[in-house]
């Protein structure tokens, strides 16, 4: 029989946010695939958990995913870690899950804290539907574009930046969504969580003041709601009776 891959979510800050079920399954497990081996060290250690663990580098995915594959198909069962959140998820993951998935492998989901919905339930702004965008381009060019076809979306939009290029990303967003009201989270569940709000002119005069470390969540509200006149609503009757 081939054994069972785990996607299992890991704190994205306060080790205690950890699920009783998610502690079962990598202490339960054959294998631990992790991100960053040094880094879910911590989080094992801390909870003494000893269960054997192997690397699954993002940046070399594809060969590490066979790897992974490989005791799979033998009949191990793995968990997939990575080091804050959930894999697959602007994490290390996704080559994995569709590789499993084409050779019959059963995928369990272990849910567990994620940034994107830690910052958006404190964000102030509209969550009845909202974009998650993730990482845009690390190309000023390409991020224009990106921001730009996202600009008109009725939707609250959240993306995740890096801290060498968070206000550039704020002055690009500024550019293209205007001067719209968002809320900036930063090390969230950790000692110095933060969340500024205020128009983006706002938040970035506040960052060029401060320090800037670690990644970053941004959420915008949605652009306005296109208006529909009288004449809009007759041109349609029109055309539904023409029809």
């Amino acid at each position: 029989m081939k054994g069972v891959l785990y996607i299992v979510s890991t704190p994205i800050g306060n080790l205690q946010d950890i699920t009783f079920r998610a502690l079962s399954t990598l202490k339960e497990v054959d294998v631990i695939a992790a991100e960053d081996t040094r880094h879910s060290s911590k989080l094992l250690n801390h909870y003494g958990i000893t269960t054997p663990m192997i690397s699954y580098w993002g940046e070399k995915e594809k060969v590490k995913s066979k790897e992974v594959l490989k005791r799979l198909n033998e009949g191990l069962s793995v968990a997939l870690i990575s080091d804050a959140g959930t894999p697959g998820v602007s994490d290390p993951g996704e080559v994995l899950i569709r590789e499993a998935l084409t050779q019959g492998i059963e995928i369990v989901p272990i849910p567990g804290a994620t940034s994107l919905i830690t910052a958006l339930s404190v964000s102030g702004l509209s969550t009845k539907r909202y974009f998650f965008a993730g990482f845009l381009s690390s190309r000023q060019t390409q991020r224009i574009k990106e921001l730009t076809e996202l600009k008109g979306l009725v939707f609250t939009v959240v993306f995740y930046e890096s801290p060498h290029r968070i206000i550039d990303f704020l002055y690009d967003l500024l550019e293209v969504f205007g001067n719209r009201r968002i809320a900036l989270c930063h090390e969230m569940t950790k000692m110095h969580e933060e969340v500024i709000r205020g128009s983006v002119q706002e938040v970035i005069d506040k960052m060029e003041r401060g320090k800037i470390a670690g990644e970053y969540v941004v959420i915008a509200e949605s652009a306005p709601a296109p208006e529909f006149s009288m004449e809009d609503a007759l041109r349609e009757v029109d055309e539904l009776i023409k029809a």
